[in-house]
């Protein structure tokens, strides 16, 4: 199945809600005052964001000024082009090391998927012939170490754990250090999503970054935060907690697969300036997919099948 094709199966509730809203208020087959106010106010409710929101808003009355848009689907193109460039404005592809390991460190709320995303992309790099190495440095529930471990076996996998409580810098040091010792392509960090307090949660998450970094330079290519596509503004809210304490390059949004809330993609593109870099489509391995904006902003706006 297409990315577009997997993409509209799961964000027909947003696109469906959307559609029904904007439909709703547009009933007089003209772009007034009191139509742009409601039409914010609807972008709101479906997570894209108050600043895209009204971004959009502004959009759709200037386009009006040069094509008279009279009807919904005119309405929802002009929508989709602006979703389109917010999304491509801030684009990047998954970044991998010039020579020697690529480091990944996951980061997120316990729930968001982490261990999924991890296991996914093992499998997409052992199916590439490429050699993995998994870190627990979840070392705060046991049961997070048990998860990797289940996901290591699945892809092939090595995996390296220290005992329940110990120093998740430490398990973060012996994965680079392994990783360089056995010449492995990839190394895939799994971080703790809570703590007693969210301050030693966001001291413990850069400790483990300083730490890649001083045994790798130029390591971790990427800080991904994870987010649950269900969450919606709950999901903005933790992408601003994480991108200032973790240094995060990057967004994996999963569950997104029959989530009314796929807007929130374009509220971190646009107010956080982060590039969505994966999302989750689905429960198989191969439903991890690079983000692409064309199809994620056409899905968005998509006429019911």
């Amino acid at each position: 199945m297409s990315l577009f094709d997997r993409l509209r199966q799961g964000l027909r509730r947003t696109s469906a809600n959307l559609r029904d809203a904007v439909s709703a208020i547009f009933t007089g087959g003209r772009v007034t005052g009191e139509f742009l106010d409601e039409l914010e106010e609807v972008l709101i409710q479906s997570d894209v964001g108050v600043k895209a929101a009204m971004t959009l808003r502004d959009r759709i009355q200037e386009e009006n000024k040069k094509r008279n848009l009279k009807t919904t689907e005119e309405l929802f193109g002009v929508m989709e082009e602006l979703v389109t460039e917010i999304l491509e404005g801030v684009a990047e592809p998954l970044k991998t090391a010039p020579s020697g390991p690529t480091v990944y460190v996951l980061v997120g709320v316990n729930g968001a998927g982490k261990t999924t995303t991890i296991g996914k992309l093992a499998e997409r790099w052992r199916s590439q012939g490429k050699s993995v190495i998994m870190a627990a440095a979840d070392t705060f529930r046991a049961a997070a170490q048990d998860q990797l471990a289940v996901w290591a076996k699945r892809t092939g996998s090595a995996l390296i754990a220290h005992q329940p409580g110990s120093d998740p810098g430490a398990v973060a040091f012996d994965a680079i250090r392994a990783a360089l010792a056995r010449n492995t392509d990839l190394v895939l960090v799994d971080t703790a999503g809570r703590l007693h307090t969210k301050g030693n949660l966001m001291e413990e998450l850069r400790k483990i970054v300083r730490v890649i970094g001083r045994e790798l330079p130029g390591a971790p290519h990427e800080v991904i935060l994870v987010i649950d596509g269900t969450t919606g503004q709950n999901g903005l809210n933790q992408a601003k907690v994480f991108a200032e304490a973790a240094g995060v390059t990057g967004v994996c949004i999963t569950k997104l697969d029959g989530s009314s809330k796929g807007g929130i993609a374009v509220a971190i593109a646009d107010e956080l300036r982060l590039p969505i870099k994966l999302i989750g489509v689905g429960e198989s391995l191969d439903d991890l997919r690079d983000f692409e904006a064309g199809p994620f902003a056409k899905a968005l706006f998509a006429k019911p099948e």
